[in-house]
């Protein structure tokens, strides 16, 4: 009954209560966006290096992995040290680099992965087969078509390339046996991977037996912050960062955009809550006289306060229903503009959809439209009857 007169009161006024439920659906939807970006990215992250299956990243002092040049020497006996830990059930050792492919008159470069095939994992094989020996090589979707080349072709390829000289320095015919989607790397970026033996080889002895970083896994029921430190002190030139760690840095890097993120929430939570107590007040004005009427012939203080609350509740409720809809909506579109910036991994989302977080949200919507109802509710209760009536009559 009082839903139905809630409904009612609303539908007298069509054209400003579907203007009123427009603007909450958009406080919605920014809501819903402020909370899905302020943990997108970093769960976005964690899934980045969750999805590699490895536990700690070990680089050169002071580095992070693959933002600088910077190598590890004596990669062999380094790794052999740390696959003696006894926390240690697993190490894999990746070498950074540059691969040059000539094509007609002009030459394609990308980047070089030198990898240990089969404890990878840095791709995921999306077409043909992983590499088995050393003249083989997987590339992604890039850089097959920059090089105009397809799976099963024979390539020569080279780490060095002088352009005024036009010299091509550590060369080597390379079989392309897959077509591979590299986790870390962004959408556009060219990429190929081959033995870390024969990376290293082709860089000479700049690149001899050296990585750039290795990605360790840790036993089950072992910490990896522990067994961080305990590598850190071991081996006193490295780094080692585990995914808590990594993760720890990226929200301090990320401040900013949660700080940016609350804000924009709480606005969107305020402008939803002004725009249903605005409506309903003004609801409430314009029937002064019929509430006074309703009071004057019996009907309990309560049942009007709870016909004003039903109609906030209503129109909030509502309103974060399409909220819903619109906010994921411009979520994706979002998502797709930022995910395009160069660098950034193509897989990367920034507002990522979780349920629990997302109805909290909204619920906090509503939860406003609860309160937005308690002003004109406690005035449209204590209304003076006789004098409300008199002034109705003479207006």
């Amino acid at each position: 009954m009082l839903m139905r007169l809630a409904i009612a009161t609303l539908w007298r006024r069509r054209a400003r209560t579907a203007l009123t439920t427009a603007g909450v659906a958009v406080a919605a939807a920014m809501l819903l966006d402020m909370v899905m970006l302020g943990s997108g990215m970093r769960e976005s992250f964690r899934g980045f290096l969750e999805q590699q299956d490895y536990h700690l990243r070990m680089t050169p002092r002071g580095t992070m992995p693959f933002d600088s040049e910077a190598t590890i020497g004596g990669a062999t006996a380094l790794l052999a040290r740390v696959a003696s830990d006894p926390d240690v059930a697993g190490v894999a050792p990746v070498l950074g680099g540059k691969l040059f492919v000539p094509r007609g008159d002009s030459v394609v470069s990308g980047f070089a992965l030198g990898i240990a095939p089969g404890i990878q994992a840095d791709y995921v094989i999306a077409e043909g087969r992983e590499i088995a020996a050393p003249n083989e090589t997987v590339w992604n979707g890039a850089l097959l078509e920059a090089a105009g080349r397809r799976v099963g072709d024979t390539v020569r390829v080279s780490a060095g390339y002088d352009p005024q000289l036009r010299r091509f320095t550590g060369a080597r015919e390379l079989v392309i046996v897959g077509r591979g989607r590299f986790v870390m790397l962004s959408g556009g970026e060219l990429a190929g991977a081959l033995m870390l033996e024969t990376l290293q080889a082709m860089g000479g002895a700049d690149r001899g037996d050296r990585i750039s970083v290795a990605l360790v896994r840790v036993r089950d029921g072992a910490s990896a912050d522990s067994v961080a430190a305990r590598l850190e002190r071991s081996e006193p030139q490295m780094s080692a960062i585990s995914t808590e760690a990594a993760l720890r840095f990226v929200d301090e890097r990320l401040g900013y955009f949660r700080q940016l993120a609350f804000i924009l929430a709480s606005v969107s939570l305020a402008v939803g809550f002004l725009l249903v107590t605005t409506l309903v007040t003004v609801s409430v004005n314009e029937r002064i006289g019929e509430i006074a009427v309703l009071r004057a012939i019996g009907v309990a203080r309560w049942r009007i306060v709870a016909q004003v609350m039903v109609e906030g509740v209503a129109l909030s409720t509502v309103g974060a229903v399409m909220g819903l809809g619109l906010g994921l909506v411009t979520a994706k579109w979002l998502n797709g503009i930022l995910a395009s910036f160069p660098g950034l991994p193509a897989a990367f989302d920034f507002f990522l959809f979780e349920p629990a977080a997302a109805y909290k949200a909204l619920g906090l919507l509503v939860l406003c439209g609860i309160l937005a109802g308690v002003w004109p509710a406690w005035r449209a209760s204590t209304l003076p009857i006789a004098k409300t009536l008199r002034e109705e009559a003479v207006a």
